[in-house]
């Protein structure tokens, strides 16, 4: 256990295994205002709302509800670890969500700090905490893991010379490492390009001068992505261009709605299999009509999250230590196949290590309509 938080420290807080009367909680960490990803959190929320009604409707944990309390994160760090503080001295019994990578790390060392549990829905950074912890289980894909998938198909489809569209954050730096580390030793470059210094018009010039055959948007959704793609797709200059977007931008409706054609045949990750089995079937018709639209794999994330709680808490019961302890006995049937936690080199939590990774587009034809082009 050397380097490991053990897991009967620290001493829960008073009220700590309490679920006032006869509820089981699970806190929920979600961003659902700007200048967080509203349409992410959306989606993520329905998920995890789907779920709890179908564990309730189900007879709840051993006969008690199980209920959601959601706190807006707003992709602020400071607001997730005090809403951790919060939702842990309310007596949750385990935390669950987020999807912003930088909040999501700051939520999970303070969960792991106050002795919660909490089960990360979507958000990939490999170092979720700075040390390795107990207390804490992924199920998104460690980003080295989708990025170097995502730069295999980049290599596949003949892109040497790339160039990365970034702002300062510790995601994108991580994603930019990741990328060049892959590529550099199979005859791939890449260019980093700050768009806190350039504007699109700047942007389009520095890909030229690179003879850059690939732009990947290591930026934030609508601004500066939205304005980058329309003016490199007027740049005739630069017809012959991919646009990128490993972080996932395309996947939301309001990405559609923003660019129309302009947004489609710009490939990025996606954590689905390539055909859904009969629970991620029914499931998906389930959020469609929650969401009134198709549903993101953001939403299938949630839903997964509280399936695996909810075992975990049928089967060991609510004592925080008690769910830590369970993380490498789980075997959950997920909207995306089984569910289970391993400890991976590298990584600082338990980690869902088969997460189906695909690399899609918005079909040009049909921009309603995804494009399966590389899996891993």
């Amino acid at each position: 256990m050397s380097g490991m938080d053990t897991l009967n420290t620290p001493p829960s807080p008073p009220g700590a295994e309490r679920t006032d009367g006869a509820t089981v909680r699970i806190g929920a960490l979600v961003p659902l205002t700007r200048p967080g990803w509203a349409e992410a959190g959306r989606h993520l929320l329905a998920g995890l709302e789907l779920a709890v009604g179908e564990v309730n409707d189900a007879g709840g944990i051993a006969g008690r509800p199980l209920e959601l309390v959601v706190r807006d994160t707003a992709a602020d760090p400071q607001k997730a670890v005090a809403a951790v503080d919060e939702l842990a001295a309310l007596g949750v019994a385990a935390l669950a969500g987020e999807y912003h990578s930088v909040v999501a790390r700051a939520a999970a060392t303070r969960a792991a700090a106050l002795g919660v549990p909490f089960l990360c829905s979507s958000a990939v950074l490999d170092a979720l905490t700075e040390q390795p912890t107990e207390w804490v289980a992924r199920l998104a894909p460690p980003q080295s893991r989708g990025w170097r998938i995502y730069a295999d198909f980049l290599l596949g489809a003949g892109h040497r010379r790339i160039a990365v569209a970034t702002q300062p954050s510790v995601y994108w730096a991580s994603g930019t490492r990741i990328l060049r580390d892959h590529l550099a030793p199979r005859g791939g470059s890449v260019v980093e390009l700050d768009m806190s210094a350039l504007d699109p018009t700047a942007l389009c010039d520095a890909l030229v001068e690179h003879r850059a055959t690939a732009l990947l948007l290591l930026v934030g959704h609508p601004d500066p992505a939205v304005p980058i793609v329309k003016s490199v797709r007027r740049d005739q200059r630069l017809a012959e261009i991919l646009i990128g977007a490993p972080a996932g931008q395309p996947e939301f409706a309001g990405w559609a709605t923003s660019l129309g054609d302009d947004g489609a045949a710009i490939p990025f990750l996606r954590y689905l299999p390539e055909r859904l089995g009969p629970l991620g079937a029914r499931v998906a018709t389930a959020l469609g009509e929650r969401l009134g639209e198709a549903p993101s794999f953001v939403a299938f994330e949630g839903y997964d999250t509280v399936a695996v709680l909810a075992e975990v808490l049928r089967s060991h019961g609510t004592d925080r230590a008690r769910t830590a302890a369970s993380w490498p006995r789980v075997a959950v049937e997920g909207t995306r196949g089984q569910i289970q936690f391993s400890r991976t080199p590298g990584i600082s939590v338990w980690q869902w290590g088969r997460t189906p990774v695909q690399v899609v587009d918005r079909d040009p034809a049909e921009p309603g309509r995804f494009r399966i082009l590389h899996t891993g």
